[in-house]
């Protein structure tokens, strides 16, 4: 485990220039390997980081020492269990976030089991009912407890004892579901959380009872508090009137005055800095195109930091993982769209950075290929964002395309980044195309709203049009482009064909939804009631619309070789989706050219032989029916 782990000092500073080496033809296992660690954390004393490191069927944890990276304690829960995150929750003490994962596209199975431990091993426990919990605050003047929020039916406030798992309910809130905001005082001041309808509400408390602020509903306006003003009575707001992305601002509640802190007018905030004493807010971080951040208190001393260590690593982007409570230590990675980047600890007292660590040093930056932020106008005028990666000297011209939708589809988006897929795909020479199509998240509520029930209509149109974008700019060869995608993008490639079955000359579906209506029955969706909610919000209305909009409903509409990839055990995409799609298929004499299903795989394949092999028969897929531009071979 320590191979990876480096103790040496270096500047901060890190200059990566273009390179003169041609791309090279990288083995497909080296995309897909486990990465050497999945998070890291740091201990609010700057004294330990702990390490979350991937082992074929587990992910387990590690503890080390800053100063001589000597390895102090390991965690391990057994086969297919994963260590995803860890939250410190005093100076000496963490919670462990342990998930059972049954596939690469699932966030979790269930809640998680929340265990607690001391960095050194020590005092190890199991939190009852810790994966319902929330936490709210840390109180860091009563180290012994946190306070958290949980749901039944209404939303509780509780405090947690941190070295026995016991639990006080301390307040309640009139919410389905909901946490709430504390001054830096710990009182309680607000309440934020959903409705059984799924319609958002904000609460401000009222002596000892509840003042309704804002009530909007799903994908409708936005009044929701963020964190405290360091005077303890004025209050950061995330402010949207009409859906569009939503605006910092700062409330004065007594006065019912706002002054504007910061926005964007193309995506939503994606990241808060604060000071070590979490009293001052200092920069808001935003993902309009490639990740930057504005400085909201400029004139701070830890805002001076950030921004210098922002402008250390030209041709990187900056995520800052935490700040010791002195202010003394930063913890950050530094990535980019072609490294999957490396974390650093910055001493702000020696003004030098440790290297720590590499996600997957096996990458060679110099054979990766570069993504672009790239926006284009919709064919009825909304302005629609995305990126396009072209294969490294590939030319850049008249290259063959693989349209690659996200999954989701509400909520997530793409981002700019080390996409394993992405680069594994302009290796073999395709221009890859994403597109944060209507219903996207990150660009306000009402642009995610233009989705709904428009799955395979609107959305599937802002894939076309960024299509015919490229294409017009003479970067895609018209005769060559395919589409490929998992989960909703599975559908998303399929219903491509449907909409359009002469623009595309293959599709491929990978744990793909093909039958609208059998998402009502089938799955895990519609196992509780917030799912069938989010079913009934999102899908079309009616039975006959549902199959309009179903691939495994319009199969004479598909015309082109299909590939099919299924996880038999697959719980968000039951595998009942990909049998309707391929009997019916064989039924009109077209039947998927290549079917690959995994009997232990889920939603997403995890084992490393089974991804080798998905992405081998892919490549040979799409050779076949689009051609490639060879990478050259470096001497």
């Amino acid at each position: 485990m320590t191979n990876f782990l480096r103790n040496a000092c270096l500047a901060v500073s890190l200059a990566l220039g273009t390179s003169a080496v041609q791309a090279q033809s990288v083995p497909v296992g080296d995309f897909f390997k486990d990465p050497e660690f999945s998070n890291v954390s740091l201990s609010p004393t700057g004294e330990y980081i702990t390490v979350s490191v991937p082992q074929s069927d587990r992910t387990v944890l590690a503890a080390f020492r800053v100063s001589d990276m000597k390895l102090v304690a390991k965690w391990d829960y057994g086969e297919k269990r994963h260590i995803d995150r860890v939250r410190w929750v005093n100076d000496e003490r963490f919670f462990l976030y342990v998930t059972q994962k049954v596939g690469r596209f699932d966030a979790r199975v269930g809640a998680a089991d929340v265990y607690a431990s001391n960095v050194d091993g020590t005092k190890r426990i199991d939190i009852p009912n810790g994966g319902f919990y929330g936490i709210v605050d840390l109180t860091w003047n009563e180290p012994r407890s946190i306070l958290v929020a949980r749901s039944i039916e209404s939303a509780f406030l509780s405090r947690l004892d941190v070295y026995s798992g016991e639990v006080r309910t301390v307040a309640s809130a009139p919410l389905r579901a909901g946490t709430f905001l504390v001054d830096h005082e710990g009182e309680v001041r607000y309440a934020v959380g959903q409705e059984e309808d799924l319609d958002s509400v904000t609460l401000r408390r009222n002596g000892d009872s509840w003042v309704t602020v804002h009530s909007a509903e799903m994908g409708g306006a936005v009044q929701r508090p963020v964190v405290f003003a360091a005077d303890n009575k004025r209050v950061v707001f995330e402010v949207s009137d009409k859906g569009e992305p939503a605006r910092l601002v700062m409330m004065d509640p007594e006065s019912n005055t706002t002054t504007p802190l910061t926005g964007n007018a193309n995506v939503e905030s994606v990241d808060y800095l604060f000071s070590s004493d979490e009293r001052d807010l200092l920069a808001v971080g935003y993902m309009d195109g490639v990740p930057s951040y504005q400085f909201v208190n400029k004139d701070h001393v830890e805002s001076r930091t950030y921004a210098g260590l922002i402008n250390a690593f030209p041709y990187h982007a900056i995520n800052f993982g935490g700040i010791s409570r002195d202010g003394r230590f930063v913890l950050f990675r530094a990535f980019s769209d072609v490294d999957p980047g490396s974390f650093y600890l910055f001493d702000r007292q020696t003004g030098q950075a440790k290297f720590l660590l590499a996600a997957m040093d096996w990458i060679k930056p110099d054979q990766m290929s570069p993504m672009e932020a790239i926006s284009f106008v919709a064919r009825d005028g909304t302005k629609v964002h995305g990126y396009l990666t072209l294969p490294r000297n590939g030319g850049g011209k008249n290259l063959p395309l693989i349209l690659h939708p996200h999954g989701g589809p509400h909520g997530p988006r793409d981002m700019w980044g080390f996409n394993p897929e992405v680069q594994f795909l302009a290796n073999r020479g395709y221009a890859v195309l994403q597109v944060n199509f209507r219903g996207s998240g990150g660009y306000g509520n009402a642009f995610e709203r233009m989705g709904y029930r428009n799955w395979g209509t609107t959305m599937i149109d802002d894939m076309t049009d960024a299509v015919d974008y490229v294409v017009r700019q003479g970067i895609a060869d018209q005769s060559r482009i395919c589409t490929y995608g998992a989960s909703y993008g599975g559908y998303a490639a399929l219903q491509t064909v449907v909409r359009e079955p002469t623009k595309y000359k293959c599709a491929i579906g990978y744990v793909g939804v093909y039958s609208l209506p059998l998402m009502f029955k089938d799955g895990d969706i519609p196992e509780t009631e917030t799912g069938r909610n989010y079913l009934n919000r999102v899908m079309p209305e009616t039975v006959a619309e549902q199959q309009a909009q179903s691939p495994a409903f319009n199969i004479d509409k598909i015309r082109v070789p299909v590939m099919l990839v299924q996880g038999a055990k697959d719980q968000r995409v039951p595998i009942s989706q990909y049998n309707l799609l391929r009997e019916r298929l064989e039924a009109a004499g077209r039947a998927p050219e290549v079917t690959i299903v995994e009997d232990k795989e889920g939603h997403g394949f995890y084992d490393y032989q089974n991804q080798i092999d998905l992405y081998t028969a892919m490549e040979a897929f799409l050779g076949k029916h689009i051609g490639r531009t060879q990478p050259s071979t470096a001497p």
